[in-house]
């Protein structure tokens, strides 16, 4: 975590580090915030990560395919190990439309996260938000392995 010292780190400002360095696109400093043995739960897209490589890849391809993306953190309930921040996703969306064309479409979508520290690190992160209104089950498919019946 290059701006924050481990050991000082309280479980608030790793929650908001993270978000700022998703936010300025440097996915890996972000990934440092985490610990080794860590959980992301994205309940919104049905996925979880337990290996910083995909969670990189996730984050990677989340930047791909909405590459103005920004989460504004609108409200946070601190406890002492945990942290719950309430924030608004904000990004736009080419969607087809009619006849072959395509249209943008803003989406601003609120959403919950919910992160337990150890140590300074991220050892639990859950995300809670509409999966059907955040347009994100094509970044799922990049994630989920289909099965033939």
């Amino acid at each position: 975590m290059s701006e924050l010292a481990i050991e000082r780190a309280t479980t608030e400002d790793v929650f908001v580090a993270v978000l700022r360095h998703l936010n300025n696109k440097h996915i890996h400093e972000a990934i440092d915030c985490f610990a080794d043995d860590f959980t992301f739960k994205d309940h919104g897209t049905r996925l979880e990560f337990k290996e910083k490589e995909r969670l990189a890849q996730f984050f990677e391809k989340t930047r791909e395919l909405f590459p103005d993306l920004c989460v504004q953190l609108d409200a946070l309930l601190v406890g002492v190990d945990r942290v719950a921040g309430e924030w608004t996703l904000h990004t736009t969306v080419t969607e087809p439309f009619y006849g072959g064309l395509s249209r943008k479409v803003q989406v601003s979508l609120p959403g919950v996260s919910v992160v337990r520290t150890k140590n300074g690190l991220i050892t639990d992160w859950s995300e809670y938000y509409d999966g059907l209104t955040s347009r994100r089950t094509s970044l799922a498919s990049y994630f989920t392995e289909w099965v033939e019946i």
